[in-house]
Order: structure tokens, then C-alpha cells, then sequence
């Protein structure tokens, strides 16, 4: 056995500190505390691949937007809890220029974050019909939302897509629907942790079937576009960025500035609800909240009592970015597509070490390089594997965190400098010749 480059003493020792029993369980904030920790103590560097935080700097158009805002005085006021009414027209006019859907500005309400933007939203679609009481994920996902509905107390199934694609998916999403009870689906698209893309027969599947059995879908776009596959990038052009919002009218879509503009640090977002579901009277809504549509209950009572708004002055800066990516001044897709480039070097030096991609395909197609993709290596379960690359200098979370079935990790792309790649190599190969079974 070769000497890993990070004495395992340490590592198990601070691991152990920590009071973490099983690695496998252990969150994003535990993985990246035990590696900041064996960094210091070691003096060798980490490769982390643990945090889904932005790596690029801030969209410049964004800022300038923001500054400007600044120093013309915004900050003094309140925004209107609907939104600052030029972004709510830009964000329109950005699902319109790259999804292709007609949605009025009165419902693409302004968020801190897509993650307000869920809590709001799983609130609402929860109150919404007292006999739906329950969330469904189509998993993996981002775990976080998770712990959105066990702070509200609102009930939640989920199932691993990984089994489930193609024609599958629409008996296991009605085994579920059929009981009546399921109030909302959510999914990301890209994926979280997996990279995976729904198809656009699947996303006419998750649609129509929403439609059958009256449920709302929540489509979290939080890596808008980032499927480098093909190019999104060209306003009012096909092809779109696909959607269920073309096979139902029950739908809210999730769409961040953090990932596609790099501007994660001021917290904004939109949350863009259908003109139907936004008019839509429910008799418990109404009875709840004086008769209100579900539309103005996320905004002028959910997102009220949330927050009273979002930022004014990061309203100013994303309504900038909308209008700049729809009038074709700033392609964001050639600012983010460094993420796809990183992906795909960093599979490579995995596969050749002797790793697989867990989800590794949408259907008959290789997934996309991406923001995320998976690794397991056979004979490891994911606590194992996790522990045991920690020795190697690279941090990663374990996909049961996610909701998934599969025995892997998620690796992250953001933080990946440069020179890494060689030094993540170097300590592969030392990995594999103390791992390969003789």
C-alpha cells in the first residue's frame, strides 16, 4: 500500500470530533468542515468538489445594474412585495425568448432565491385542496427542499428516477397520483445531483398527468440552459430550454440567478407561475385568505410574511441580465459553459482510474458535462468511497443524501482550478493501485 496523501489518522479523527457516526449521511456543510479542517492540519491542499456554489464571478451587467441602483438611492425603499415591475417584464420576456411559453409579468413574482421560491411555493400548493397534503420528488434532488417540507410539516414520497425512465415513468408517477393525495412533483432540469435531463416525452408525460390528476408541477430551472448539449443560448430561437410549462397549464417554474449568471451571493430569483394556476381559485385558498387567487396568495401572503420582498437593489441587477440575454447583448451560456469543459476532464480522469458514472445516460444518450455528474467504484458502497477519497484530498457528498438509491457520490465542478487536474490524477493512480483487487 502506498501512503495516501492525507494521513487517515487525521482524517478519522476529525470525522470522529465532528460527532459524524456514518460518512454516508453526512451533509454538503459536514463533508466541507472535515476537509477545510484536514487541509489546515495536513498543509495539503484539497481538491473540492462538495459545494454546488457558483465558481465564476458575478455577471458584470448584473453588477453595473446593481450599483447603479445603489447609488440612485434604492435602497431607502421598500420593493413591492409583486415584484419590481421591469424585471417582472423582463423575466416574461425571458421565458418567452428561451422556453418559448407566453407568461403575463403579474405572475413572475421576484424571490430570494429559488429556495424562497420552493419554501413559498410548497406552502401554497399544500394549502391549496386540504385532501392533497403531500409533496412527491422525482429524485435525486436537492436535499435541502426536503428539509423545506420538515420544517413546514407537510408529508412528501419519493422515488430514484434511475429505474424509472422512458415509458416507465408514467406508471410509477400515477402509482402515485392515484391516491389522491399528492398536491405537488418536483424535479430539477438539469438535475441535481445526477446531470440527468427529463426528455421531452417524459416532460409531456409529468405534464399530461398533471393535468389527469389536478397537481401542480414545480420545475426547478435552477441550472437554466446548462445542458451543453445543444445551444440555448439564441433568444426568441428554437431550441428552447424544454419544459413541462408545453404539456400543462399546472405548473410554477423555478428560475435562479445564481447558477446561469453566477450571481448566487445576493439571494435573487424568479418564481414564474402559469396564467391559469396564477388566476386559479381554490375553495380552500379562498376560504383561508379572503378569497384570493392562488396567485397573489404566494405573493402578498406567503412571500409577505416570509420576507416583505426580495432585494431591491438585486431586482434592478437581474432585470438587467433578463434584458440583456433577450435583446442578445450577453450570451450567458459562453460564461457558464467553462462547467461543462471542467466535466468533462474530470470524468476522464476518473474512468481511467478505474471509477463509473452512476447515472450515466438519459435513455440511449450519454449525459450531458455539466455543473454535476456521479462516480462510484465498484465494491465501495457510498460511505466507503466518500471516507475513503477524504484520504486522497477530494471531498464529495454521497448520492443517499440526495434521495437516490444508487451507490455513488456527487462531484461537483465549481471550484476545479486549473492545476488541479494533474494533481487529482497523480492521486487517482494512487488510489486505484491501492484499491485494484489483486
Amino acid at each position: 500500500m502506498k501512503p495516501t496523501p492525507i494521513k487517515k489518522d487525521i482524517v478519522d479523527r476529525l470525522i470522529s470530533g465532528l460527532g459524524i457516526q456514518d460518512f454516508t449521511k453526512a451533509t454538503i456543510r459536514e463533508v466541507k468542515q472535515v476537509a477545510a479542517m484536514a487541509e489546515k492540519e495536513s498543509g495539503v491542499e484539497y481538491i473540492k468538489m462538495e459545494m454546488g456554489i457558483p465558481g465564476l464571478p458575478a455577471a458584470q451587467v448584473g453588477v453595473n445594474a446593481q450599483v447603479k441602483a445603489l447609488q440612485d438611492g434604492i435602497a431607502h425603499s421598500y420593493p413591492d412585495i409583486q415584484g419590481y415591475p421591469e424585471l417582472k417584464r423582463q423575466a416574461s420576456r425571458f421565458v418567452k425568448a428561451f422556453i418559448n411559453i407566453d407568461i403575463a409579468p403579474e405572475g413572475c413574482v421576484p424571490v430570494c432565491g429559488s429556495m424562497q421560491g420552493t419554501f413559498a411555493s410548497f406552502l401554497t400548493c399544500s394549502q391549496a385542496d386540504r385532501r392533497k397534503d403531500t409533496v412527491l420528488f422525482i429524485d435525486p434532488g436537492f436535499p435541502v427542499q426536503k428539509m423545506q417540507l420538515q420544517v413546514q410539516g407537510i408529508k412528501y414520497h419519493t422515488f430514484d428516477v434511475y429505474d424509472y425512465r422512458g415509458e416507465k415513468l408514467g406508471p410509477k408517477l400515477e402509482s402515485y397520483l392515484k391516491e389522491g393525495n399528492i398536491c405537488a412533483i418536483v424535479y430539477s432540469n438539469p438535475n441535481n445531483p445526477a446531470w440527468i435531463c427529463l426528455t421531452e416525452e417524459e416532460l409531456k408525460t409529468v405534464g399530461e398527468l398533471a393535468t389527469r390528476y389536478d397537481t401542480i408541477i414545480m420545475e426547478d430551472l435552477a441550472y437554466f440552459a446548462m445542458d451543453f448539449r445543444k445551444d440555448f443560448s439564441k433568444p426568441f430561437e428554437p431550441p428552447y430550454q424544454p419544459s413541462v410549462a408545453h404539456y400543462t397549464d399546472n405548473y410554477i417554474l423555478l428560475i435562479s440567478g445564481s447558477k446561469a449568471f453566477s450571481y448566487a451571493g445576493e439571494r435573487i430569483g424568479v418564481t414564474c407561475i402559469s396564467n391559469h394556476l396564477f388566476h386559479r381559485h381554490y375553495a380552500d385558498l379562498s376560504e383561508r385568505y379572503e378569497g384570493l387567487p392562488f396567485g397573489l396568495v404566494f405573493s402578498t401572503r406567503m412571500l409577505y410574511a416570509l420576507s416583505s420582498g426580495t432585494s431591491h437593489s438585486a431586482q434592478y441587477a437581474l432585470a438587467a441580465l433578463f434584458k440583456a440575454a433577450c435583446d442578445g447583448d450577453y450570451n450567458f451560456r459562453e460564461d457558464i459553459k467553462v462547467y461543462g469543459e471542467r466535466a468533462h476532464k474530470l470524468k476522464e480522469i476518473f474512468l481511467r482510474h478505474g471509477f463509473h458514472i452512476v447515472y450515466d445516460k438519459d435513455l440511449d444518450r450519454p449525459i450531458a458535462d455539466g455543473f454535476y455528474f456521479t462516480i462510484g467504484y465498484d465494491g465501495m458502497s457510498s460511505g466507503q468511497l466518500a471516507r475513503e477519497l477524504m484520504y486522497y484530498g477530494v471531498s464529495a457528498i454521497c448520492l443517499v443524501t440526495t434521495g437516490s438509491q444508487q451507490e455513488g457520490l456527487r462531484v461537483c465542478t465549481s471550484f476545479i482550478e486549473d492545476h488541479q487536474y494533474a494533481e487529482l490524477d497523480r492521486r487517482m493512480q494512487i488510489f486505484a493501485e491501492n484499491n485494484t483487487k489483486s
